[in-house]
């Protein structure tokens, strides 16, 4: 699903109108994680930048089948495939392309197929990340003082979805390795230490189970924060 509005919608920065620093640049962003790409979108529209989203491997080849973003955000667990092979293709192309991953040991991973650069979820920094885009898009330098962008809450709500979505993975017939690398991604991104110890010991199906029960009063704590 596209970002909505696809136009961007900036905030206004200390600095003024007129500077933003990603400023007519069209960036692909390939998660499957709402509650990532909502984070994703206030920083970077914030900046100025025009954000379309994929969700797999397929949608963000049908996209680049007709459209060149300036750069592409690449999350390395998608449903479909592992999102380095896209970077590599990506790479061969001459297109800068950024890895992103939950797990820190996926910077080797996303260098390797030939990656610009690497996110590493949560993000630490909004200024660096808008930094970094706009060096390897335009070339142009570091970001003049003042310019520094805060990194904004997460979404609740795509939270609350993503964890919906996760619930249904962990209990469901489908790939049960994509499920968990989802779980573990998404537990990093959100700052829960404990969802995410749950994740990397899963054994058995009571294990499973009791992960699963400890989404459920996730997504029923979220419910009566609303």
């Amino acid at each position: 699903m596209p970002f909505p509005p696809d136009a961007p919608t900036p905030l206004a920065l200390p600095h003024g109108p007129g500077r933003l620093p990603l400023q007519g640049l069209t960036l692909l962003v390939v998660d499957d994680s709402r509650f990532t790409c909502d984070a994703l979108r206030l920083i970077l529209q914030r900046a100025g930048a025009r954000l379309r989203r994929a969700e797999s491997l397929e949608i963000a080849r049908l996209h680049l089948a007709f459209h060149r973003p300036d750069l592409a955000i690449v999350d390395l667990g998608l449903p479909d495939g592992r999102g380095q092979d896209l970077i590599a293709e990506l790479a061969t192309q001459g297109f800068p392309v950024l890895g992103l991953s939950g797990d820190p040991d996926g910077r080797d991973t996303a260098l390797d197929a030939g990656a610009a650069g690497f996110i590493e979820k949560p993000i630490a920094s909004a200024a660096g990340l808008v930094r970094l885009i706009r060096q390897l898009a335009t070339g142009v330098g570091p970001l003049d003082r003042g310019e520094d962008i805060a990194t904004p809450p997460g979404d609740l709500m795509a939270l609350r979805d993503d964890l919906v979505r996760a619930a249904g993975l962990i209990t469901g017939s489908g790939d049960p390795d994509y499920a968990l690398t989802f779980l573990r991604s998404l537990a990093r991104a959100c700052g829960d230490p404990a969802l995410e110890a749950a994740a990397q010991g899963i054994r058995t199906a009571f294990d499973r189970a009791k992960l699963a029960r400890l989404i459920e009063d996730r997504i029923a704590a979220l419910g009566r924060m609303a």
